[in-house]
């Protein structure tokens, strides 16, 4: 599993609430806490799509 580049995750926001996301590494997904999702990350690319999200 490739980490996602620490200077990608500075810029991205949850594009629901527009708050920081959370990184993942176990499961490969940017954790939204404020909105409860997560957001998948696949081959290295995160889906920023409110409809791609899982919920937590």
């Amino acid at each position: 599993m490739a980490a996602i580049d620490p200077k990608l995750l500075e810029i991205l926001v949850c594009p629901l609430t527009k708050v920081p996301l959370r990184y993942d590494s176990s499961k490969q997904e940017l954790i939204s806490d404020q909105a409860g999702l997560a957001y998948p990350i696949r081959d290295g690319i995160p889906i920023m799509l409110i409809d791609e999200a899982r919920k937590i």
